[in-house]
């Protein structure tokens, strides 16, 4: 049988290239047996010296596709940090990049459209398709592909070198001149190696003898490199020079923000938020890592549950309102508050936002930066956002009486208002505003849902142990889950070395969401207490941090002892 359309067109490509004469193709494409797909490959490779590079080519013209060498890529930390490296190999795709709200995926069969409406499902983001050859693809996912990493022993061994003498005096010329000084490429270095870690958070915190960096990476703290301490003002200058805060003030903390991309060839686009302070041994420094290629997840990716993610949903498309999120720092509020309002984003609504920093940036939104130093608070940017006829306001953190009693006066007008605020569950967020000086009215009147959240880490799904539990564990799930039983998951002991050693991979959500209604208005009017608040929104079908941490164990997404480390049992669940 003749050859497909496909077919035809590629064998015309290689006409065009000149790697086919006229005859060559009128005996391709009229052959009689079945010539098409593989074996056209095949015979083109063996019978008409074409070589794998040519053939590339003349495919990628006929699709239409970008051709892409994956023999030469180099997978990194962040390379399954979208995509992760199961479903790459099951899938046998390679994700190579990403620009903007497009992720960059090799793959040698562009006809599986299947496989990108699930990728775009998962992330959100629209896919490009790239074409490379299957082998170079099923190579770069070998499990024991060595991630590339950043080395400190060379840099390590000149700063040694260079800070042999006890006395170290470094000028401000030194720290500023970018002809790859060791302290320069040091703090290079560190960033770059915490960026492709997946790290949140960097610590560099001088000791009596020596100056340690420490990585947060999916919750916990993990030290990565011991220094000479004598290092540690020269590596803390260079820090302050790249965010331009004042070298020569060492003894009150200050705060500022690396655009890394202006110091780094590598193509590295993040920003990073830092705080100094001075410590006992020198001076300390604490640096957020916002990666601006990353944008938000889809509401799905975070971890709700149907039930909450339903009534979420519908919350935050009231007309008017107050919601809040609450939880500790680095529990993933930013990222919930970001998806929320990506997905309530449209022309027709227009939505202000006052950050303390803006830690990403979305298209559609107004964006304002706080400076307290100039007077410009949480407060005073909600006071002008009234003046500006917004639909939706966004305030970074309700931590003081005057922005609390303007929020709610916001949401009491015709706004939708939502906010975060530190507080250990959903129902004590009601006891925290009547802390600040709200009236109880105007809370039942303003409050639409108060979602608390916390961050677990994910079992590693490559050496995650099953088994049933037993005596207390049991107890604990059955009290949770109202009677189930079955098997759950415990991390791999040894690890594996997707997971480097932990048995932990990657973050989950769990909530706690509390949305109004009559009994509980009622009751925040009459000041009940915060159990009794608890009791009531419970009774109307709130799952507590507790029971969605279980729940999650039950999913096989994380594990008893990570979920009990996160959250306590609650106390209701115990008199059962």
């Amino acid at each position: 049988m003749p050859l497909g359309r496909i077919q035809t067109q590629i064998v015309d490509k290689l006409l065009e290239l000149g790697k086919l004469n006229a005859e060559q193709r009128a005996t391709l494409v009229n052959r009689s047996d079945d010539a098409t797909g593989g074996k056209l490959e095949q015979l083109l490779l063996a019978d008409f010296k074409i070589t794998p590079f040519q053939l590339q080519v003349a495919k990628c013209r006929a699709l239409g596709l970008t051709p892409f060498n994956a023999a030469r890529f180099r997978p990194h930390q962040a390379t399954f940090a979208v995509i992760d490296q199961e479903f790459c190999e099951k899938n046998q795709i390679l994700p190579v990049g990403r620009v903007g709200d497009i992720l960059l995926i090799a793959m040698a069969n562009p006809f599986e459209t299947q496989v990108v409406a699930k990728i775009a499902e998962k992330t959100g983001l629209r896919v490009a398709r790239l074409l490379s050859e299957e082998k170079d693809i099923r190579e770069k996912l070998k499990k024991d592909q060595a991630p590339e990493q950043v080395q400190f022993s060379d840099v390590v061994d000149q700063l040694g070198a260079e800070f042999s003498d006890d006395e170290v005096t470094v000028s401000e010329e030194d720290l500023t001149h970018e002809d790859s000084a060791p302290v320069i490429q040091l703090a290079n270095r560190i960033i770059e190696d915490a960026y492709f870690s997946g790290t949140s958070d960097i610590h560099i915190e001088p000791q009596e003898k020596d100056l340690v960096v420490r990585y947060r990476i999916d919750g916990l703290t993990q030290e990565k490199l011991r220094l000479p301490a004598k290092v540690s003002g020269a590596l803390v200058a260079r820090l302050k020079i790249m965010c331009n805060l004042d070298i020569a003030e060492r003894r009150l903390p200050q705060d500022g923000r690396i655009v890394f991309k202006q110091f780094s060839k590598k193509g590295v686009d993040i920003d990073l938020r830092v705080s100094t302070a001075p410590l006992n041994h020198g001076e300390g420094v604490v640096m957020r890592i916002l990666d601006k290629q990353k944008s938000t997840l889809p509401l799905p990716a975070l971890g709700f549950t149907e039930e909450n993610l339903a009534k979420y949903r519908e919350c935050i498309r009231q007309p008017y309102g107050m919601i809040l999120h609450c939880g500790p720092t680095g529990s993933g509020k930013s990222m919930t508050l970001y998806s929320a309002l990506n997905e309530i984003n449209t022309p027709d609504v227009v939505i202000r936002t006052a950050e303390d920093p803006i830690e990403y940036t979305l298209p559609g939104l107004n964006q304002m930066q706080m400076h307290r130093q100039i007077g410009l608070t949480f407060a005073a940017a909600l006071r002008a956002f009234l003046r500006q006829d917004p639909d939706i306001i966004l305030v970074g953190e309700i931590r003081d009486k005057e922005t609390a009693n303007i929020a709610v006066e916001a949401a009491l007008t015709g706004h939708m208002l939502i906010s975060t605020l530190h507080t250990n569950d959903a129902p004590s967020t009601v006891a925290r505003l009547v802390d600040m000086g709200i009236e109880p009215f105007m809370i039942s009147s303003s409050l639409v849902c108060v979602c608390a959240q916390r961050l677990m880490r994910r079992v590693c799904k490559s050496c995650r142990v099953a088994y049933e539990p037993e005596g207390r564990e049991k107890d604990i799930i059955e009290r949770a889950l109202g009677g189930w039983s079955g098997p759950v998951f415990k991390a791999g002991p040894q690890g594996c070395s997707k997971c480097n050693g932990t048995g932990y991979k990657g973050r989950v959500g769990i909530h706690e969401l509390l949305v109004t209604n009559e009994e509980l208005i009622e009751a925040i009017n009459k000041e009940a207490e915060t159990a009794e608040l608890k009791k009531i929104a419970m009774r109307a079908g709130m799952k507590t941090l507790h029971q969605d941490s279980i729940f999650k164990v039950r999913e096989g997404l994380t594990t008893m002892a990570e979920a009990l480390s996160t959250v306590p049992q609650d106390m209701e669940l115990r008199e059962k």
